[in-house]
């Protein structure tokens, strides 16, 4: 499906293995306009925002212990850790936090069409 760029930028930003590939790949095979935002990677506290600028911050993050299930990962938890830290400015100005442990890539997205519509619709 192709993307209309008067849809929101949605930024997916998160730990390894917390969701990013996957998400993006099924929002933007609904249309939407996704980019997943490696700031795990960057000691620059707002590189999502200079990398991106997205209309919706969406922080995806999921437990050591499950990213290590994930993605089979050879890290330590100071690693993660390290991640959690390079990642608490966007955490901070996240529109939208989902903790990803014990729910299925349909259920992410389905929280986030949801969180999208009632932006889109206001208040009842």
């Amino acid at each position: 499906m192709k993307t209309d760029d008067s849809e929101p930028l949605i930024g997916l930003v998160g730990v390894c293995a917390a969701g990013k590939s996957t998400i993006t790949m099924h929002l933007r095979a609904l249309g939407m306009r996704v980019k997943p935002i490696a700031q795990e990677h960057s000691y620059v506290p707002d590189m999502w925002k200079k990398l991106t600028n997205p209309d919706y911050l969406i922080y995806l993050d999921a437990s050591y212990p499950v990213t290590i299930a994930r993605r089979n990962l050879r890290w330590t938890e100071k690693e993660y850790q390290e991640q959690q830290y390079r990642l608490r400015h966007a955490r901070q100005y996240a529109n939208l936090y989902l903790f990803t442990d014990d729910l299925t890539p349909q259920q992410v997205v389905e929280k986030i069409i949801n969180f999208l519509s009632e932006r889109r619709t206001g208040p009842d």
